[in-house]
C-alpha cells in the first residue's frame, strides 16, 4: 500500500535538493509528488526535440507555484527526481517547463512512496532522453 506524506520545505533552500533530500531521508526510490507554495527564483528547461538538448533559462523574482508534479526513480543507480512546474508572476502570467532548481520562499511537498521496486531510467536513442524501462 502506498505511503503518503506531507512535508514543509525549508525557506531559502533549492527546491530540487529539498525534494531529493526528503526522498533520501525516507528511502523513496519509487514515488511521485506535488508541491505548492512560492519560489523567489527558478531554473527551468525546455527539451528541443530536434536538437535533443535542453534549452535552459533562469527567472528571478517572486513566483507562485501554480502546479508542480514529478516522480522519483533510479538513473545510473542513483535516486533521480523528475519534475515539471508552472509558475505565476505578479501579473498572473505563467511560465513553465522542466524544473532544474529554484530558491524556495515557502513550499509544501506532498509525496507518495509507492513502496515497490524502483523504476529505472535508461538512455533512449530515439528521443535522446533517459526514460523508464518498459516492463
Amino acid at each position: 500500500m502506498p505511503k503518503m506524506m506531507m512535508v514543509g520545505l525549508e525557506h531559502g533552500s533549492d527546491i530540487m535538493d529539498a525534494i531529493r533530500g526528503v526522498a533520501a531521508d525516507r528511502s523513496i526510490d519509487s514515488g511521485f509528488f506535488s508541491v505548492i507554495g512560492a519560489l523567489s527564483s527558478a531554473n527551468l528547461a525546455y527539451y528541443d526535440q530536434t536538437e535533443k538538448v535542453y534549452r535552459k533559462r533562469s527567472f528571478e523574482g517572486a513566483y507562485e507555484i501554480a502546479s508542480c508534479t514529478g516522480n522519483i526513480s533510479l538513473k545510473d543507480g542513483e535516486r533521480f527526481i523528475h519534475a515539471h512546474i508552472v509558475l505565476a508572476d505578479e501579473n498572473y502570467n505563467l511560465i513553465g517547463g522542466h524544473l532544474l532548481g529554484g530558491r524556495i520562499f515557502a513550499a509544501e511537498l506532498h509525496i507518495t512512496d509507492l513502496e515497490e521496486k524502483a523504476h529505472v531510467r535508461d538512455y533512449d536513442p530515439v528521443t535522446g532522453l533517459f526514460l523508464w524501462r518498459r516492463s
